[in-house]
């Protein structure tokens, strides 16, 4: 388990665990095996970090990452559509940095999860571990495709960010429990409609498909307006269920 140090007046954060050292401009520090969040540790030069427990926005910040992780506006649209909870079984697909797994651990699910690259999977496990989830997440290396048949269980919800993400989606009355939920991210809009033309031809029902966008406000003396800057799309979400 690691935790965030935050130094406040210079704006700083690191990601340690104990037992760790920090060696930067601002002085040595060794973080103690024993310490908390809420504990102040200081460097050599008596510079103050405080120590925080990670939240799932600091796990998109500072997790080490192997591509882009789905942003945390994208989590919680999974989340809020499907309705995971404590004790819900998730299959994932495309672990990719792990965030959205760590995320689902967070919240008491039990995840499987599979990442064709043998080094990005191993990058996953680490986050994991600094998550804190590595009993709940279990990082599969290799193609979820190949091991549809064997997985022995079915699951609350499947969750994909694939390229061939179509291909599980056919197979989801299967893999899902009655009322389960599957949830495809895509980056480009073909292959979210490759998604939805599979969820209606196996039969699932309540099938979606979102654009996601969020703007920011600009909050000012002279009053408060949507920002001007370019608006915030990440990507498509595709959503169905079994009945």
């Amino acid at each position: 388990m690691s935790y965030l140090f935050v130094h406040r007046e210079r704006g700083r954060e690191h990601l340690l665990s104990p037992g760790d050292t920090l060696e930067s401009d601002l002085g040595i520090m060794e973080v103690p095996e024993d310490v908390e969040p809420g504990d102040v540790v200081e460097t050599h030069l008596g510079e103050a970090f405080t120590v925080r427990d990670l939240r799932g926005p600091d796990l998109f910040e500072h997790l080490e990452r192997t591509g882009a992780p789905m942003m945390p506006r994208d989590i919680g649209l999974v989340v809020g559509r499907t309705g995971l909870q404590s004790g819900d079984r998730v299959l994932d697909a495309g672990t990719g940095t792990g965030v959205l797994a760590a995320y689902l651990g967070r919240i008491g699910a039990s995840v499987v999860t599979y990442e064709r690259d043998s080094e990005f999977a191993e990058v996953a496990r680490q986050n994991m571990a600094d998550a804190g989830v590595a009993d709940a997440v279990e990082v599969r290396t290799g193609d979820v495709t190949d091991d549809l048949d064997g997985l022995g269980q079915q699951f609350d919800a499947v969750t994909l960010d694939t390229g061939d993400a179509a291909a599980v989606v056919e197979r989801a009355p299967d893999l899902l429990v009655p009322g389960g939920f599957v949830a495809v991210y895509s980056p480009f809009v073909e292959q979210s409609r490759e998604a939805v033309e599979a969820a209606r031809e196996v039969g699932l029902e309540d099938v979606e498909s979102l654009e996601t966008i969020q703007r920011e406000l600009d909050v000012g003396d002279r009053g408060t307006r949507p920002s001007t800057r370019g608006v915030g799309h990440t990507g498509y979400l595709t959503f169905a269920r079994r009945p």
